[in-house]
């Protein structure tokens, strides 16, 4: 990559049809590990107007009716703000159907030690990365972490009711300007929002600039910036009558919005023993430990799996020429104190405790709260 350059991340809202679905399976999972937090789930949701399925896998203790799930979708859709035909969705009175069904048990056996190994494996093959970057604060990519911040405000601003018109779903997109290899500017920010009948094109405009972006962005870095709001002209149509939404189909959103590479699989609706997901938040916890360590600027790591087996198949340490000990020796670094197989990551992280359906909507990275474990920096002596 050169240099100098310009690179973009968007971002989408809770009210996005597509994370509406990841909220609802979180939500789920987070019912059934709350009952039995050996539980596993693989939990997809899909919505569309007037209608709402919720279907998957699920092996547990417990069992949680349908008619539950069903007021447990309906609480996350109404929560979000979808209660009348009018913003393509009523959360009281769509169709809700439930189609959960028990865990195949082949694939049982790899997770719980009854397979081939007698150990407790990954609960699929698969490559997942982590990364962290010394550009934010929280030691994320600036075009995604302010994409992510943006569409936050404008839900926090639509909550408080500080304006009248905006409505659930909205996107986000920052391009951010690069000099040498670091951030110096917004170059443009694209914000596309649902709003009613009544708003105006100006109204919007202001709302988005002055009591959103202006908001989230430190002003030294906007004093050139192009705005692009509603570039349409008209957003009224939106939410799941605008477009069907499904689980996991915003997988750049939930991490690092394209500047590091991503293994393919999504997150949302997936227990602790799916290294889709629990792998992926102990790479950025990895990785995070790295950069605040302060022995490279930024980090990949990329690991895999085979389906029944603990330990990964393979472990790669990329700090793109940053680092002050060469890559080979931090790896050695990194698989001397992290515990990589899933009961290592699950014991490490906690994550037979955290509440999921936090993660689901402006990011699984980044942030900060009970629920994100992956982003503490507790292990940075491991490399000073």
């Amino acid at each position: 990559m050169n240099k100098n350059y310009l690179f973009t991340s968007e971002s989408v809202s809770e009210g996005h049809p597509d994370k509406i679905c990841d909220q609802i399976s979180d939500s789920v999972l987070d019912s059934y590990l709350a009952l039995d937090e050996s539980s596993r789930v693989a939990c997809e949701s899909l919505i569309t107007t007037g209608h709402l399925t919720v279907a998957g896998e699920v092996s547990s203790k417990e069992e949680i009716k349908k008619e539950d799930i069903e007021k447990l979708a309906r609480k996350i859709v109404k929560e979000i703000g979808y209660t009348s035909e009018e913003l393509g969705f009523d959360a009281d009175n769509a169709e809700v159907t439930v189609r959960l069904h028990r865990q195949s048990p082949d694939i049982a056996q790899g997770v719980t030690g009854e397979g081939l190994y007698q150990e407790e494996g990954a609960g699929d093959q698969g490559l997942m990365f982590g990364f962290a970057i010394n550009e934010t604060s929280a030691l994320m990519p600036m075009p995604i972490y302010y994409s992510h911040k943006i569409l936050q405000k404008l839900a926090e601003i639509r909550h408080k009711k500080e304006v009248d018109f905006l409505g659930p779903d909205s996107k986000s997109q920052v391009t951010v300007k690069y000099v040498d290899n670091k951030p110096v500017s917004i170059d443009t920010v694209v914000v596309s929002t649902q709003h009613s009948e009544k708003a105006t094109r100006d109204q919007i405009s202001e709302a988005v600039i002055e009591l959103a972006v202006k908001k989230v962005i430190p002003s030294e870095l906007i004093e050139n910036t192009k705005y692009l709001i509603n570039p349409t002209g008209r957003f009224v149509v939106g939410g799941p009558h605008g477009d069907c939404g499904l689980t996991g189909r915003k997988i750049i959103v939930d991490t690092y919005g394209g500047f590091a590479h991503h293994g393919g699989g999504a997150f949302s609706g997936k227990d602790p023993s799916k290294v889709d997901r629990s792998a992926a938040y102990m790479l950025r916890y990895v990785a995070k430990n790295i950069v605040a360590s302060g022995i490279a600027e930024r980090c990949e790591l990329q690991a895999a799996y085979a389906i029944g087996v603990a330990k990964p198949v393979s472990v790669l340490v990329n700090t793109f020429g940053t680092g002050k000990k060469s890559d080979d020796e931090i790896e050695k670094l990194v698989i001397k104190n992290f515990d990589l197989t899933p009961k290592g990551i699950r014991e490490t992280l906690n994550l037979r405790k955290v509440k999921y359906l936090p993660t689901a909507a402006y990011g699984h990275f980044g942030r900060s709260g009970e629920s994100f474990t992956w982003e503490k920096t507790d292990k940075i002596d491991a490399f000073k």
